[in-house]
């Protein structure tokens, strides 16, 4: 049975697609099903920003069979893990159940960092933010997938 992971950003373009990409790169697709998505609706059916295709491109990933989709309720059961990327992504995850165990799939990605500050920055409005944000991400999903590798060959 594959673990089911997904991460999350406000519109599923610009931060969630680069987690989804570089984790799905960390890990084996055998063992492993990544998606990602947004709190909000605003690009559903696109493409990750092309800003975020760029960087993930200059880093070997391709991210573009991706498209862009909201978070569902139905999430909470299909997916092991939920990473979000900020504290808002993290209120509006959480606020839209009272299941404790679905609450408990959802934490912040750079919460699996010993980076300070616990939120991605969300590079929409900087076009000079997209590597800052990759390198941030990869740190996340490098750590994330060690754990899950110790974990599975434990």
């Amino acid at each position: 049975m594959k673990t089911k992971i997904l991460m999350v950003c406000l519109g599923n373009i610009c931060r969630s697609p680069l987690a989804e990409g570089i984790l799905k790169d960390k890990l084996n697709s055998k063992d492993y099903f990544i998606d990602s998505a947004g709190t909000g609706g605003y690009h559903i059916g696109n493409l990750p920003d092309h800003r975020s295709i760029a960087v993930a491109k200059e880093h070997g990933i391709d991210i573009l069979d991706q498209r862009c989709r909201k978070f569902d309720i139905k999430d909470f059961e299909t997916f092991d893990y939920i990473y979000v990327m900020d504290l808002n992504n993290y209120a509006d995850i959480v606020k839209l159940t009272d299941n404790k165990a679905y609450q408990d799939k959802v934490t912040l990605l750079l919460q699996e960092t010993t980076q300070d500050k616990k939120q991605v920055p969300d590079p929409y409005h900087d076009d000079n933010g997209f590597e800052h944000v990759f390198q941030l991400i990869d740190e996340a999903c490098t750590i994330i997938a060690n754990n899950f590798t110790k974990f599975k060959e434990d």
